[in-house]
């Protein structure tokens, strides 16, 4: 979502032209982990988010944290324009929005980038656009918009809706983000002394047999095994030299989305994934008609229970995931989401 190449414009756009809509907002910010937009400027804690790490991102690195500005790079049609939301407008009230959008709309814009500081911002957001058919936007806002769907009579609230079954099963963790957090998380996962394995891009690169190397080894730990391909910014710099950023990406992600299906094939119940193209990568597999979102484990990470559509037979092998872009979640969040902690 920081590159050229990103796909939240080209979304936004057949969304918008499917939908029948003509604006809609664009907000990343989530103040329970520090996530706020102010003037266009996307922040982490009090870092600028091109600042925070992304800069060396593995496949895409973050380099202007202005998102008035990354975002028309994405668009190739009707929303080439984007505009911005102020938050001093926004501090009025949710019925203040409703004029400087029509502004925008008048002057062509069709994507609008709202700042949010606050929960409170994203609540005005939520109900200033909650009859809107599409929001471009981070889980940040949308903990408000069950009720107020509800208030509006265009939906129920249903009190199981976030029931997960209890499993104790075999569980794994994937590691493929190379974000500040998960390396913190891996550090602490083996200063526990728990099981954790390395995959190589290079290795990758050279054909070796990665994947059924880490399916054997899996398969000999008593207690949940990681698998991990996080990397420190020196290491990962030699790796893409060598092999090619684009490239060791895509090995990465490709390996760890087999080593997942492997997993669960031999009877895994739990997985949790950490980072954003790994969780895409594992999400891949065509195991899962439908998820059944769970409580949180942590601000912006919820296990997910995969379940067959109305009239196809139950899975035999019950599975959940827990999927984090690799920034979410403390030290220690692999124990805690695992029970282990």
């Amino acid at each position: 979502d920081s590159t050229p190449a990103a796909n939240i414009g080209p979304l936004a756009e057949a969304l918008m032209a499917a939908l029948g809509t003509d604006l809609t907002i664009a907000c990343q910010a989530f103040s329970e982990n520090g996530r706020t937009v102010s003037k266009d400027q996307f922040f982490v804690g009090d870092a600028l988010r091109s600042d925070a790490g992304m800069r060396q991102h593995r496949l895409t690195p973050m380099t202007d944290a202005n998102l008035v500005r990354v975002l028309p790079a994405h668009c190739q049609g009707t929303v080439g324009t984007v505009g911005l939301l102020r938050h001093d407008t926004l501090a009025q009230g949710a019925e203040s929005m409703a004029v400087p959008l029509d502004n925008l709309r008048a002057r062509g814009v069709r994507l609008v980038v709202a700042d949010a500081v606050d929960n409170a911002d994203l609540q005005r957001l939520a109900s200033g656009a909650v009859q809107w058919p599409l929001w471009v936007a981070g889980s940040g806002l949308a903990p408000g918009l069950p009720a107020l769907l509800a208030a509006g009579g265009s939906a129920t609230l249903d009190a199981d809706a976030a029931h997960l079954d209890a499993l104790a099963g075999p569980a794994a963790v994937l590691a493929g983000a190379s974000a500040q957090a998960t390396q913190a998380q891996l550090a602490q996962w083996i200063s526990a002394g728990r099981p954790a394995l390395q995959t190589d891009a290079a290795a990758l690169a050279r054909a070796a047999p990665v994947v059924a190397t880490a399916l054997a080894w899996a398969a000999l730990q008593t207690s949940a095994p990681l698998r991990y391909a996080t990397t420190g910014a020196s290491t990962l710099a030699s790796t893409q030299a060598t092999v090619g950023s684009a490239q060791a990406g895509a090995l990465v992600q490709q390996a760890l989305a087999q080593i997942a299906q492997g997993l669960v094939a031999a009877g895994s119940q739990r997985l949790v994934v950490a980072g954003g193209e790994t969780s895409g990568a594992v999400g891949q597999a065509p195991d899962v008609a439908l998820p059944r979102i769970g409580a949180a484990i942590c601000p912006g990470v919820r296990w997910a229970q995969a379940v067959r559509a109305a009239g196809q037979a139950p899975l035999r092998n019950p599975r959940q995931r827990a999927l984090t872009s690799g920034n979410f979640g403390g030290t220690d969040f692999f124990a805690e989401a695992l029970g282990l902690a």
